[in-house]
């Protein structure tokens, strides 16, 4: 099989695997907004943070490391291998022990079991890890979305059940275990073919690949503290209940950018690093996957952007009325990520990790004073504008080291883009007509809604962009 077909597979299995884990995802999130407290969410907001803040340091960038040198040498990834295990031990500990200190900063006892617990993440992840590497080394993404797929159902099921049984904030923690647990064990089922450790450990033999992530740990850091500076302050200033509110609207808001970009990126990073020594073909290839994610990305953002006021008492039932106008901050968060978010690609493929630590490192310096200013004008929402201005700034910044890496791109970038925008406004036009004049509540609305602005949006989309014909000769060619 070409590497062009693995890559048709490949999106095809990573598409299952995203369809069927956001359906878990929503279920899981719609059936324990009804069981749980907003500030249950908000403490477990804060364990994710930590969990996620501390993976930067333990994944020390091998992923893209492995994926970008095409690492395959038994010594090396033995190394690597062992070196995950010492890092995951040492940021336990860490983690375990530091639970008071986060306890004394968001004045919430309940985080002291939620972060010692979660801390046994990080016990659990490397066994796998470096094999789940490998497996989207050679493109055998089918593994991975099997991986994926029961991860999901697995840790849904746990966290579902223990809510059902009164185990509150720890449910959630225990369901995140879980996913972790089934995750790991298949990866080294899948990948042990791949890669069988040895009995060695050479620091020196790794050098290329820690210099390789020094500057991806370093734009990890970074890209944390700026990505996740807003839920640090709402937590801290304004308690956890309000940053559950905050916490649920942006997770519905980036549900695209979570579920829907990863089938692209996550096949189109190893297909790039494999022609990183063809620049043309690298630019076209770029252009394709942000026109193929705003076609993917935007009528969804679009369509929740009109409908949020009938979606979140469907989803989440009674009391979660102060996420609405969040959730309308965070669609346009949500736009503006999806475009930026593909540079990664280039910047790696490329061999220029330090570019993206230097646009977070701006980025950092111009969002927290937004923060502090717009919150003290405007409090929870004013986090939120500060939050889009940042995203706003990053975009226009990703484009610029765009062109630096591939050349000009930027107008048939945007005659693609011209659609898409055009087609969401028909959608959002014919949305709102609907609203005044035949009502928005109700699941009879909700779904009329959806239907009319998904019908338009591919009508449009099979008139002017694609047809019928070319996706039947697309689904042929699978």
């Amino acid at each position: 099989m070409t590497a062009k077909n693995k890559a048709i597979n490949g999106g095809k299995w990573i598409t299952v695997s995203t369809i069927i884990s956001t359906a878990f995802q929503f279920i899981q999130v719609s059936i324990l907004a009804r069981l749980l407290d907003p500030a249950v969410f908000g403490v477990v907001s804060v364990s994710t943070l930590i969990i996620n803040f501390f993976y930067i340091f333990g994944n020390l960038g091998f992923s893209n490391s492995i994926i970008s040198k095409q690492e395959s040498d038994p010594k090396i990834l033995s190394t690597l291998y062992y070196l995950g295990f010492i890092l995951g031990a040492i940021i336990f500990v860490v983690i375990f022990f530091s639970s008071p200190l986060v306890v004394a900063y968001y004045k919430e006892p309940k985080l002291d079991r939620v972060i010692k617990i979660a801390s046994f993440y990080f016990l659990i992840i490397y066994f796998g890890q470096i094999y789940l590497f490998l497996l989207q080394k050679e493109l055998m993404f089918k593994s991975v979305a099997i991986i994926e797929i029961l991860g999901a159902v697995i840790g849904t099921t746990v966290a579902i059940t223990l809510a059902y049984n009164h185990f509150e904030e720890v449910s959630l923690i225990y369901g995140q275990l879980a996913t972790q647990t089934v995750r790991a064990v298949l990866s080294v089922v899948f990948g042990y073919k791949l890669f069988k450790p040895l009995f060695y450990f050479n620091f020196k033999a790794i050098q290329d690949h820690l210099r390789f992530g020094l500057y991806n740990v370093g734009d990890g850091v970074l890209g944390f503290v700026q990505g996740n500076s807003d839920n640090i302050l709402v937590g801290g200033l304004l308690g956890v209940k309000l940053l559950g509110y905050y916490t649920i609207a942006y997770q519905l808001a980036i549900f695209p950018i979570t579920k829907l970009n990863p089938i692209i990126l996550q096949v189109a990073y190893p297909m790039i690093a494999k022609m990183k020594s063809d620049d043309n073909l690298i630019k076209q290839s770029y252009i394709k996957i942000l026109d193929l994610v705003s076609y993917l990305n935007f009528p969804l953002l679009a369509g929740l952007l009109v409908t949020a006021d009938s979606v979140v008492p469907l989803l989440y039932g009674e009391g979660w009325d102060e996420t609405i106008h969040l959730i309308k901050i965070f669609v346009f968060v949500s736009a503006f990520n999806c475009l930026t978010n593909p540079l990664f690609t280039l910047a790696f493929a490329k061999g220029k990790p330090n570019l993206l630590f230097y646009l977070n490192l701006i980025i950092l310096v111009i969002k927290i004073p937004l923060i502090y200013i717009f919150s003290n004008y405007w409090g929870i929402t004013g986090i939120a504008f500060a939050f889009l201005t940042a995203t706003f700034i990053d975009l226009i910044l990703a484009f610029f080291v765009t062109q630096y890496l591939i050349g000009d791109f930027f107008k048939e970038f945007m005659t693609n883009l011209a659609k898409p925008l055009l087609f969401c406004l028909a959608m959002i036009l014919a949305v709102g007509i609907y609203k005044m004049y035949a009502g928005q509540e109700g699941v009879l609305h909700t779904l009329a809604q959806v239907v009319i602005g998904g019908l338009i949006f591919l009508g449009l989309t099979f008139r002017f962009k694609v047809s019928l014909s070319e996706v039947k000769s697309f689904r042929q060619s699978l």
